[in-house]
């Protein structure tokens, strides 16, 4: 694809890596390729170290963000009291057990108490976390957390459904299965105002 094409499609690839570590990470990579029986000097691989090693970098970069910051950046005194929603949120993370992926969606609401965030800043909470190496029980409590102890809302309630590769590629293989992990504090800890957010994610407005 010529950068006319990208231009007109919208795209941009966007890389974040470090470059003092990519030397180091490709020296790794081509060591396990050897290992496993390959050739990493073959045509298809020669380049594979350097790509692999860039990757991971990608893939671990919440490592770099702090979720609290992201919160305080928009922070904003309002006088609203009702459940705010951010439902379907993509999640794409490294089970830190076999560093094999989980995919899937995480729902957080909260009921503020003075103050807000900006809407897209419950997703960058989200993507700090998940771009860790993670579990997914953890992820959920982090997500939590955060929200609570920067914002201090009346409450906070996060879902997170994920299928796990390690599932489904090795272990037990099981194709089909999905992981449903929740965590809530104040208000959402009372049985109708869980219920209600649970009706909300559920539901399809759109």
């Amino acid at each position: 694809m010529n950068e006319n094409q990208k231009e007109l499609l919208g795209y941009e690839k966007i890389e974040k890596f470090a470059p003092e570590k990519l030397a180091e990470l490709e020296v790794h990579y081509k060591a396990i390729l050897e290992l496993i029986g390959e050739n990493p000097q073959r045509e298809g691989l020669i380049d594979t170290p350097r790509r692999v090693a860039k990757s991971i970098q990608f893939l671990t970069q919440g490592y770099d963000h702090d979720p609290k910051e992201i919160l305080l950046s928009a922070r904003f005194k309002e006088d609203y009291r009702e459940m705010v929603i951010v439902k379907d949120i993509e999640i794409f993370s490294l089970c830190e057990h076999h560093m094999i992926p989980f995919v899937g969606k995480a729902h957080v609401g909260y009921i503020p108490n003075g103050y807000i965030t900006g809407l897209s800043k419950i997703a960058r909470v989200v993507e700090a976390y998940s771009r860790r190496l993670q579990v997914q029980e953890r992820l959920t409590s982090q997500i939590k957390d955060a929200i609570q102890h920067t914002l201090k809302p009346l409450g906070v309630a996060v879902v997170i459904e994920a299928r796990h590769m390690c599932m489904s590629m090795r272990g037990v293989q099981k194709q089909s299965s999905v992981t449903t992990t929740s965590d809530f504090t104040g208000a959402f800890e009372r049985a109708e105002t869980r219920a209600e957010f649970i009706s909300l994610i559920s539901s399809k407005l759109h």
